[in-house]
């Protein structure tokens, strides 16, 4: 057994370690089983994620560091040719459904998407004119936050929430896997576009971009363990890039409008299509690259318009590292995305040790951010004048 294959099974390890901490973030005022047994296990876990906060803080700490190691070695494998595409969708098959099963530990947003839909398929209400505290006697308020918005998002998801809801019959267990797998599956769908868009723009570095982003720890946490709604998105906007390259101008369109009508954010997108599109139909040669950056900008836009309205949070960066990855061979985009990635997935670590966000904590995380934006422009700044040094030599 060669070692890329004996460190391969180290890594799906430790996502099975992750799979298993995940737990011990489930809420105090949330039932997951009734079986005693069943109960008593997690009772165990959470015992450790409530009242051993510095061992589970520790325990986080360990996992990120031990995931971007291996992120690092894999991308360094992917660089050299050492690694074969077949060995990266295996791991990133087996991570998704290790993964798919955990409990969402760094956020509570899965909740409100669940609620959400619940108001309409439940309670026959218009969840953007009523909010989850209308319904003061739901169970589900008992381990919600953030009870008091109506719902935020576009239509479109709300049309592809409603079923897992009906499906689930508003049962909590079965629906909460449910939107779970539906990430999951755009997940996967993300990453198999991407390998097709390489495919036609750059052949050489797809294995690259499928380790860039489909083993990218702040994807795969913030998309499969969380849960967050992005990575849906952020699907529909990579199929219908895939589709415009291929000219196939009803189905790009279509796949964008429904991206658009998610979170809205791939809006910003809109100009990124419309110069392939002219591009296209002119007959003019392509510039991959500068499109590819003219989305990172756009996409980085985007980030930096929803912090401003509320307030920074990690898996925005999915939103980024979508259309990163295609320029990801550049130092001066692959360095950038994993510091500011790890550093973001950090912002979580204060509160497992605390338990809340009360000041000072804002203030930490405020510097945790701005030192991860220094020490990438400090890296990328003595690489580029390494280079250039090497030139003159």
């Amino acid at each position: 057994m060669n070692r890329i294959v004996v460190i391969s099974f180290l890594y799906l390890a430790i996502i099975v370690g992750l799979f298993f901490y995940s737990f011990t973030q489930i809420d105090l005022s949330l039932t997951i089983s009734r079986v005693p047994f069943l109960r008593d296990i997690i009772t165990n876990f959470q015992h450790v994620g409530y009242f051993q906060r510095p061992l589970s803080t520790v325990l986080d700490l360990t996992f990120l560091i031990l995931l971007h190691g291996f992120y690092l070695y894999f991308l360094w494998c992917a660089f050299k040719g050492k690694i074969k595409k077949h060995l990266v969708w295996k791991l990133i098959l087996a991570t998704t459904v290790i993964l798919a099963f955990s409990y969402n530990a760094f956020s509570y947003d899965l909740f409100n998407y669940i609620f959400d839909a619940k108001i309409l398929t439940h309670y026959q209400q218009n969840p953007y004119i009523h909010k989850a505290l209308d319904y003061p006697g739901d169970p589900m308020l008992s381990f919600m936050r953030w009870t008091h918005r109506e719902y935020p998002y576009g239509p479109i998801w709300l049309g592809l929430t409603v079923p897992l809801s009906y499906i689930g019959l508003n049962v909590f267990i079965p629906t909460f896997f449910l939107f779970k797998t539906l990430m999951a599956a755009s997940f996967l769908g993300c990453v198999y576009f991407i390998g097709k868009i390489f495919q036609k723009v750059a052949p050489e570095r797809e294995v690259f971009g499928l380790v860039f982003f489909g083993l990218s720890p702040l994807v795969l946490i913030e998309s499969l363990v969380s849960a967050h709604m992005d990575i849906v998105m952020m699907f529909f906007a990579l199929g219908a890039f895939y589709f415009l390259i291929h000219r196939k101008y009803i189905r790009a369109f279509v796949l964008l409008f429904l991206s658009i009508g998610i979170k809205f954010a791939t809006v910003f997108l809109v100009p990124v299509f419309i110069l392939l599109l002219f591009w296209q139909v002119s007959q003019r040669k392509i510039h991959w690259e500068r499109l590819f950056f003219l989305a990172i900008l756009l996409m980085s836009g985007a980030v930096i318009a929803a912090s401003v309205r509320t307030t920074f949070q990690a898996w925005y960066l999915v939103e980024v590292l979508a259309f990163a990855v295609f320029l990801s061979y550049r130092y001066y985009i692959l360095i950038p995305t994993i510091i500011i990635s790890l550093f973001a997935l950090g912002t979580y670590v204060p509160y497992l040790y605390t338990g809340n966000w009360d000041p000072p904590i804002p203030y930490y995380l405020l510097l945790l951010y701005i030192a991860s934006y220094l020490i990438s422009g400090i890296s990328v700044g003595l690489l580029f004048v390494k280079g250039k040094l090497n030139g003159r030599a």
